[in-house]
């Protein structure tokens, strides 16, 4: 006769294990509290990350696009709430956009380059990665309806050309697009990794 066999239903319905094993475990996470984990951001208003942005648009006035790339880079509102990461979002794609795609390489060498660079790059590529999702959800979708304009000589009017009312969405999907072509071949793949399991969100 088999061991198997020998097992009632009975005995395998039984609960063999009645001793909590996780609470003897001392690295076990019932043993501590897992949010001391993560530090607490300070809280960023709205009025300081617009006071950022406004500073990043004078060196951008000022001609120094990198120096407002880096500063835009730098102070991530990790602490703030959604409607100040949006803003946020809007000042880093504004000085992303203004910067000729002959500069994007030789800059983004100069930052990869000195202290603190490579973790500049991680937070331009979570700024890639959220225009691109805000971009997506900008874009109106094929099967979207447009009701006729009637123009009283026979025949309807659907409006713009096609493909106008995403024509932005996309010229800032195409300027997103080539700034992470660039940092990848700068930071390499790493940089898309790390930017995915970073638990900081911008």
């Amino acid at each position: 006769m088999s061991i198997i066999q020998q097992v009632t239903a009975a005995s395998l319905t039984d609960n063999w294990r009645t001793i909590n094993i996780d609470a003897l475990d001392p690295e076990s996470s019932s043993n501590f509290d897992t949010s001391t984990l993560h530090p607490a951001f300070a809280p960023v208003s709205d009025n300081e990350v617009r006071t950022l942005g406004q500073q990043v648009r004078q060196l951008l006035r000022g001609g120094d696009a990198e120096g407002a790339l880096r500063g835009a880079l730098e102070m991530a509102p990790y602490g703030g709430n959604d409607a100040v990461k949006e803003v946020h979002l809007q000042t880093v794609t504004e000085v992303l956009q203004s910067i000729k795609a002959s500069e994007m390489t030789p800059m983004l060498q100069r930052i990869f380059k000195t202290e603190g660079g490579s973790d500049a790059l991680d937070v331009l590529m979570k700024y890639l990665y959220k225009g691109m999702a805000a971009s997506a959800k900008a874009t109106p979708s094929r099967g979207s309806t447009i009701s006729p304009q009637s123009t009283g000589a026979g025949f309807s009017q659907m409006g713009g050309r096609p493909g106008a009312q995403s024509e932005s969405s996309g010229a800032a999907m195409s300027v997103l697009l080539s700034w992470h072509e660039k940092v990848v071949e700068v930071a390499g793949l790493g940089c898309v990794g790390r930017c995915m399991t970073d638990w900081r969100k911008v």
